[in-house]
């Protein structure tokens, strides 16, 4: 019974495709209708891609929602298994064209003037050419607009609906009450310059947004439908084209020159470059030969490769990488609650604004049809779809173009921070070394052997699959040791590990373990301290106390040296450049963690740090009032990851630091830090420009309509125009490109670093 009560009250994401919204407002609407459905717990609409996540209960039919949005007054439809086409699905441009045809005769007598005639159409004939925009164009209008009075709410469509059905009813009005005498002033031109003006801003507005989700649009085109795989017994396999669904985990799979890669495999036979530009941003093909993992959607070249199947559909890194982005440009931007804020009252304080406006005039001239087309101008004028677009546009932009060249960014939250950061701490092993440390110098204690500490130290380290661990195996095979047996092997977090070997309680570990056991290195410690600040790590070999009361024993000094990746320093100067303080945090002794802090220019480094520690020595900097970024590719960097204001992993490491981490670098670069802070200062910057813009428009054009200085028709085209602007800001942000800044940062670099040992 408890397992049905938990299954019962298990949530998952939904995705809902939204139809129909037209500003900030919409988006609030829907978010009210489908958090007031019982089982959700949480709603997220995003106005520029026009669609809704929702956490509700695993048991939640997709159909209650989508009655939620259409009561609501909009569309809907689930997005789960709809492939990202861009945000607004506009019909096309004949509406624009024939509301433009049936607009210009109307506005031509406005500018004839200027090439010196004079030219009006009779009242009747204006009547005839905007009624079809008012009535039939713009039917969307008042279709949309009665939809939200009716959920008690307005939105930019009611706006529109409201000041050009003023604008035309004025018209009408005046057209029959002159009829006898004279033709009066009418304003037929204004509601339907207006409405075709609308309308061309939001085919514009559609247009743009398209362009938003490229990099979406892009990595999905890098899913082959078909691969071919290797049939049959061994020897005697044949090769047949399947989709790319019926392929299975294990299934051998052959890649000719040219083509796309399937799915995510390991190299079984051949050798080839690979293109995998687009999904790790890295500008040049990758040499791959037997046993490397390649990746899905990424190109061969010359060789023909023969692949083992690793991972297929939801789980190959292509689809992960898709994933993660769509999640970036779905979620909502902490600083979108202001704009939200503000939207939810917008639209009754214009209709308030608008009221004033046309009672005042009509009290203080006695004007009515003044006071009309006034409060018509700022009806039309006032307009939350910038606000809207401003933030969802900018973070789709930025996510998208981080994408393509390396940078996953998994929500927008983590894309908003990043622009702040003051600080960023390294982790060392792997993420600023290479991670693939070799044994560079064993020396024996007096009275041991150099075999025997080799011996012994395999015996130890056959039981783990850490790094110095594989370099000592590499070692002990390549001088042919017969390597013993261990038992009971248990690993000491941040110190080592140890084993019962022949009898004997055997440790090798850090130099604080050596500390704990009271051990002297004695003449080993000169060699040590040496060979420390050359930049390796030293490990000793030990035997433990033993129950007889013999004492622990010091069998062996072991040295590992891990070569600095080539770019580690340019990334470090790159981020002194930007004004950001750099830490460096490992359990390696002080004097190799000085070597390398020393050698790459990084400002303060903490050594010999437990696993535990490195989270807590996160929240320090975080308590001093900075702003910090962990950079990790390990288990043990997770904590840190998930203690920083931004967690940035290497997806060169382990799935659980990318889990962790609100951003994934796909190369193992260390350049990718600065331009991935780089691309949110910029997305950020993007976002604030484009909001200035949104509130400066309303913040002015509202008085200056209200007070009579602003015509219906110019406030229709500043309305129109200002959705694209916002759009048109973001989308400036497609320039950016990380390989200009790497190269900004590799010309500090006075010359290429060397190995740490």
């Amino acid at each position: 019974m408890n397992n049905i009560v938990k299954a019962e009250h298990r949530t998952a994401n939904l995705q809902l495709q939204i139809i129909g919204m037209t500003c900030a407002s919409c988006a609030l609407r829907v978010e009210k209708a489908l958090l007031k459905v019982p089982g959700v717990a949480s709603a997220s609409v995003n106005l520029a891609t026009e669609r809704a996540t929702v956490e509700a209960l695993s048991t939640m039919p997709m159909s209650v929602l989508i009655a939620a949005v259409e009561k609501a007054g909009y569309s809907a439809r689930d997005a789960g298994s709809h492939a990202p086409t861009g945000a607004t699905r506009w019909p096309g441009w004949w509406p624009v064209a024939l509301s433009a045809a049936f607009t210009l005769p109307l506005v031509a007598p406005m500018l004839l003037p200027w090439m010196g005639i004079a030219w009006m159409p009779s009242g009747w004939v204006q009547l005839a050419l905007a009624a079809p925009v008012q009535v039939g164009l713009g039917w969307r209008f008042y279709r949309a607009g009665w939809m939200a009075l009716r959920a008690g709410s307005g939105n930019m469509d009611l706006l529109v609906a409201l000041g050009t059905s003023a604008a035309f009813g004025l018209s009408v009005y005046l057209l029959f009450q002159h009829t006898d005498h004279g033709m009066p002033h009418l304003y037929f031109e204004a509601s339907a310059a207006v409405i075709t003006l609308v309308l061309l801003g939001k085919w514009l507005e559609g247009r743009a947004k398209r362009q938003t989700t490229d990099a979406i649009r892009a990595l999905n085109a890098l899913r082959p439908a078909t691969a071919r795989v290797l049939r049959g017994a061994t020897g005697a396999e044949t090769e047949i084209e399947l989709p790319v669904d019926q392929v299975q985990v294990g299934d051998r799979v052959v890649v000719r020159p040219g083509e796309r890669i399937a799915v995510d495999g390991e190299i079984t036979e051949g050798h080839s470059h690979v293109d995998e530009s687009l999904i790790t941003g890295e500008s040049m093909p990758i040499t791959k030969r037997m046993g490397d993992r390649v990746t899905g959607g990424a190109i061969n070249a010359e060789g023909v490769l023969t692949l083992k199947t690793v991972a297929i559909g939801a789980e190959t890194t292509l689809a992960r990488i898709i994933r993660l982005v769509e999640s970036a440009q779905a979620a909502k931007a902490p600083i979108q609650r202001l704009v939200d804020r503000v939207s939810a009252v917008f639209v009754p304080v214009v209709l308030g604004v608008a009221l004033v406006t046309l009672i005042g005039w009509m009290a203080a001239t006695g004007d009515w049809e003044r006071a009309v087309v006034n409060a018509v101008a700022v009806l039309v004028i006032a307009c939350p779809c910038a606000l809207g677009l401003a933030t969802p546009t900018a973070i789709m932009v930025g996510t998208g173009v981080a994408a393509r060249q390396g940078i996953l960014i998994k929500d927008a939250q983590a894309l908003e921070l990043a622009h702040a950061v003051t600080t960023v701490a390294f982790d060392k092993t792997g993420t600023l070394t290479e991670g693939r440390p070799a044994l560079v110098a064993l020396l024996p204690a007096p009275g041991h052997t150099r075999q025997e500490v080799l011996g012994l130290s395999a015996a130890l380290q056959s039981t783990s699959d850490h790094p110095l661990a594989h370099a000592v195996m590499a070692a002990a095979r390549t001088e042919g040791l017969a390597v013993p047996s261990a038992q009971d092997a248990r690993a000491l977090p941040g110190r080592g590990l140890e084993a019962t070997v022949s009898g004997q309680l055997l440790a090798l570990g850090s130099s604080r373990l050596l500390r704990e056991l009271s051990l002297d290195a004695g003449a080993l410690a000169t060699e040590a301290d040496r060979l420390q600040a050359q930049g390796c790590t030293v490990s000793w070999l030990m035997c433990r106390p033993r129950a007889d009361g013999t004492a622990a024993e010091l069998l062996g000094l072991l040295a590992f040296g891990d070569a600095v990746k080539a770019s580690a320093r340019a990334a470090v100067a790159r981020l002194h450049q930007l004004g950001i303080h750099t830490v460096m945090l490992t359990g390696d002794n002080r004097g190799s963690a000085e070597a390398v802090s020393r050698q790459l220019g990084i400002e303060s480094f903490r050594a010999e740090v437990l696993p535990a520690d490195k989270a807590a020595i996160v929240q320090e900097l975080r308590s001093g009032g900075a702003i910090v970024a962990m950079v990790g590719d390990g288990i043990n960097d997770a904590p840190a990851l998930a203690a920083a204001d931004v967690g940035i992993a290497m997806s060169t490491g382990t799935d659980v630091a990318m889990e962790t981490a609100g951003i994934t670098l796909m190369r193992g670069d260390p350049r990718l830090v600065a331009d991935a802070l780089d691309v949110s200062r910029r997305t950020y910057a993007t976002i604030r420009r484009g909001l200035f813009w949104a509130f400066a428009y309303n913040i002015v054009g509202i008085p200056l309509a209200a007070f009579g200085l602003l015509n219906p028709v110019i406030a229709g085209a500043a309305m129109a125009l200002s959705s694209v602007s916002v759009v048109g800001n973001a989308l400036l942000l497609r320039r950016w490109r990380a390989s200009a800044e790497r190269q900004a940062a590799s010309a500090i670099a006075e010359s290429p670093p060397t190995a740490a040992a």
